[in-house]
């Protein structure tokens, strides 16, 4: 075999292959160490049979693509943390290269808790990537809990081959992102798959707040009477996706409505309004979340269709691909369900922002009777239900 330069002397095999594939190695495996012996770019060694490759623990710099090694706990993994992660995530407890984070909330503290998975196609689109939605899609969450995000833990899911650059891209957006939100990436893993197992990068975060609501906030407050707002247009995230995807072009480029909230639920609270319920309106948009409060409150929502805010440029979009925008993703907006007293009050201190600078309000809930549904007058007039996504109308758009 090219590349060994001592002897190597195997044991008794059991299989049919003998020596250094199949057998018992007894003596020392020695690489050489010229370079004619080391293919470039990829430096590696492989049996004559070419069913087996050694990849040398070479510096990251070395490697365009990622390799199985940066995931193999070594030199490479090591590297890889080091030089990408936690010199892009900053100090913290990020750089003490502990198996964990020591958190350290205020005494007496309520804290939220949520994790979330991204495998957003493709890794980059109008008005964000990946990284966005990795880090605002779980501040939301924890946002709709009422609870202001302090800490992030960030998973790496990495296919043999994705480009270094593409990586290096995602982890500055994703740094950038975090430091947007106000929120710090406390811990990490990172693992990687083989090439064609997986598809370029997936990435998971978990994420912990600290509870500001002086009441709990979800489905259980929701009365009868409480107006319904929603905190801006709908559907930009989905279309803005599917136009990627498919190649769509439209006169004006539709951009994904992803960014983070807390800021906004932060200005409610601050105005004194008596928050019932919060939800973030992603897959299956606005008229999913609805029939989920619904259902878990045992309430009769009903909206009205012409109070819905939507772009003409997304509702144009979605009548050319068969869309409704009530059940098209978003990654920006949330629904608020409040005292009909506090309504215009609420309405007007999400307006002075410009991330729910369009929030209106868009219904009410008729009963708390155990109905269990949603209704939508439409733009006819004509009252309807609305029920929930059967099926999946647009795939992997976070």
């Amino acid at each position: 075999m090219s590349g060994l330069c001592d002897p190597v002397h195997a044991g008794a095999s059991a299989w049919c292959n003998h020596g250094f594939e199949r057998g018992r190695l007894c003596g020392i495996l020695s690489l050489s160490a010229s370079s004619s012996h080391i293919p470039s770019p990829e430096r590696r060694i492989v049996s004559e049979s070419g069913n087996f490759t050694l990849t040398c623990p070479i510096p990251i710099r070395d490697y365009p693509q990622v390799v199985l090694a940066h995931g193999g706990g070594g030199r490479l993994m090591h590297d890889l943390i080091e030089k990408m992660f936690v010199a892009s995530f900053g100090s913290g407890p990020t750089s003490e290269r502990h198996d964990g984070a020591i958190l350290e909330p205020p005494a007496s503290a309520r804290l939220a808790f949520t994790t979330d998975s991204y495998v957003v196609r493709p890794l980059f689109f109008p008005g964000g990537d990946i990284a966005t939605l990795a880090v605002n899609g779980t501040v939301n969450d924890l946002a709709m809990c009422g609870a202001r995000p302090r800490w992030l833990s960030v998973g790496f899911i990495l296919e043999e081959g994705l480009p270094m650059e593409t990586l290096w891209r995602v982890v500055q957006s994703l740094a950038e992102a975090a430091r947007a939100a106000e929120v710090q990436i406390v811990t990490g893993d990172t693992k990687v798959v083989d090439r064609g197992k997986g598809d370029g990068v997936f990435i998971n975060t978990a994420g912990v707040g600290i509870v500001e609501s002086p009441h709990p906030i979800g489905p259980g407050a929701v009365r009868e009477g409480d107006a319904i707002i929603v905190s801006g247009d709908l559907g930009r995230h989905g279309i803005a996706i599917m136009a990627v995807r498919e190649g769509l072009e439209f006169e004006t480029q539709i951009q994904s409505d992803c960014a983070p909230l807390w800021g906004a639920v932060e200005a409610l609270l601050r105005e004194g309004i008596e928050v019932h319920c919060l939800r973030d309106l992603t897959r299956g948009g606005l008229a999913s979340a609805l029939n989920e409060i619904a259902e878990s409150a045992g309430v009769h929502i009903h909206v009205n269709e012409e109070m819905v805010p939507v772009t003409p440029e997304v509702r144009a979009a979605c009548e050319l691909l068969g869309f409704d925008p009530l059940y098209v993703a978003n990654e920006g907006r949330f629904v608020a369900f409040v005292p009909e007293a506090d309504a215009d009050r609420a309405v007007q201190a999400l307006q002075r922002l410009p991330v729910t600078a369009n929030a209106t309000v868009v219904g009410k809930v008729l009963s708390a009777a155990g109905e269990r549904r949603v209704t939508l007058r439409s733009v006819i007039g004509a009252t309807r239900i609305l029920d929930m996504l059967s099926g999946e109308q647009l795939p992997r758009i976070c």
